[in-house]
């Protein structure tokens, strides 16, 4: 087991990390911005080390500054969390080559499964269903127009190496295409450094529907069943929920052995997870994220897991906790992001300092975060400030227990966005599970 593991991560996905390995008997160093200089990771890390400047670009990003700072504090692993740098091929074969270990897939697995054309071609080629498209990018338009009549109209293009919502159009008319398929292209080389898009069938009413699945490096791989995702705003996920109220227990089964038959034939390993869109009784693969998800805490409630602990277990050789018939999973669960935002001025981030926090409590409730009162909300990182999960025994009571939750949460200082949470799970779409991915913007927000 490792002795000393890097945080490259900030917020509450390093503190949830450096709460595992202190359980793990594993001293942590942590790393920080000058405007994280008192953020809760680094005063509950045995080590902390600035590397960097408030950008993101020049800090989280650094990788020759983070890297620095593993040398010189003499540390067996580097765990990147969510973001920044954890689906970094480069990166992680940097960490492969210095001899540090990357807590994660390997770089060749990060490099092939990152590109979305490539994980859709290696995916099919594995028996997992994929969405209608071609599976190479192009960046020439006239070129891409001839493949995009293969599909038909509406239609998306996608950035091949695209996150976030970023370089994603949809195309309703064919007289639309080339002038679309030029911008986009233009994003994609500007957020991403490639310019190359490719094509996929437009679904108007889908799910968003991922499996979680973790790998040793024994050749084991299991899943632990899906996540509905679809409760979205401008394609940034609001709230997530386990299990999906649309998935039974033989569409899990079914799904989750394709998954982890042809992630064993790709020989992947650690944690990652298997994204989907689904309509109509079908799934269809849209990508794969090769690292620990935002909302892995509802996973872990209903299978009586840590996939943190797991990560690093594997990353330093062990085999696998579980088999697969070994997984069991039992209550719902429901996470809602906190986010400083204001959903009255269109969602506007809010940075500011935090005056005092209240944080919701009982059966059944999670909180995962890293703000406490004095904190400082800056206006250089991601607008999440929590999560709230809440479980029990039925889906119907895991709303009613969120609910609660959420109106005994209590910041002063920042605005959030817990009303505008309470508002959705109130809805009638989300109350009947029948909610798409784009519920939210197309239901709810036009009727506010």
């Amino acid at each position: 087991m490792f002795n000393k593991v890097l945080i490259a991560n900030r917020g509450e996905i390093a503190v949830r990390v450096i709460r595992a390995c202190k359980e793990m008997g594993i001293d942590t160093v942590a790393v920080y911005s000058e405007a994280d200089r008192g953020a809760l990771h680094t005063r509950m890390a045995e080590e902390a080390v600035c590397i960097g400047p408030p950008s993101a670009g020049q800090s989280y990003m650094n990788m020759s500054n983070i890297l620095s700072a593993a040398v010189q504090r003499d540390v067996d692993a580097i765990h990147p969390g969510f973001g920044f740098l954890s689906e970094n091929s480069e990166f992680a074969h940097m960490c492969e080559e210095i001899g540090i270990k990357f807590i994660g897939p390997s770089s060749e697995s990060i490099a092939r499964l990152g590109n979305k054309s490539l994980a859709k071609k290696l995916m099919a080629k594995h028996g997992v269903p994929v969405i209608p498209g071609p599976d190479q990018g192009f960046t020439d338009a006239e070129a891409a127009l001839k493949e995009a009549h293969k599909i038909g109209f509406p239609m998306l293009i996608k950035a091949v190496a695209g996150g976030g919502g970023r370089g994603i159009r949809l195309i309703e008319k064919e007289q639309d295409f080339v002038a679309t398929f030029q911008e986009a292209s233009h994003e994609a080389r500007q957020a991403f450094n490639d310019p190359h898009l490719y094509l996929e069938k437009f679904f108007e009413h889908p799910k968003h529907i991922e499996i979680q699945v973790i790998a040793d490096e024994h050749g084991h791989c299991i899943h632990l069943g899906e996540r509905d995702c679809s409760s979205q705003r401008r394609k940034q996920k609001v709230i997530e929920e386990t299990p999906s109220p649309v998935i039974d227990s033989e569409k899990r089964k079914s799904i989750g052995s394709k998954v982890t038959q042809a992630l064993r034939q790709l020989k992947y390993t650690n944690a990652g997870t298997v994204e989907f869109l689904y309509e109509n009784g079908h799934f269809y693969f849209m990508e794969m994220n090769t690292r620990i998800q935002v909302e892995h805490p509802i996973t872990e409630v209903t299978t009586s897991t840590d996939i943190i602990k797991e990560q690093i277990q594997i990353a330093a050789g062990e085999k696998l906790s579980w088999k697969q018939n070994q997984i069991q999973w039992k209550n719902h669960a429901i996470e809602c992001r906190i986010n400083a935002e204001d959903p009255k001025q269109n969602f506007m981030p809010f940075a500011g300092k935090i005056h005092n926090v209240v944080f919701p409590s009982g059966p059944g409730v999670r909180i995962d975060s890293g703000i406490f009162p004095g904190a400082e909300i800056s206006p250089h990182y991601d607008s999440m400030v929590a999560k709230v999960i809440a479980y029990d025994n039925t889906r119907k009571q895991a709303i009613a227990r969120m609910i609660r939750a959420l109106e005994e949460f209590s910041i002063n200082g920042i605005k959030t966005n817990k009303d505008f949470l309470i508002h959705i799970l109130s809805s009638d779409a989300f109350l009947e599970g029948t909610y798409s991915i784009n519920f939210i913007e197309n239901q709810l927000l036009q009727k506010a």
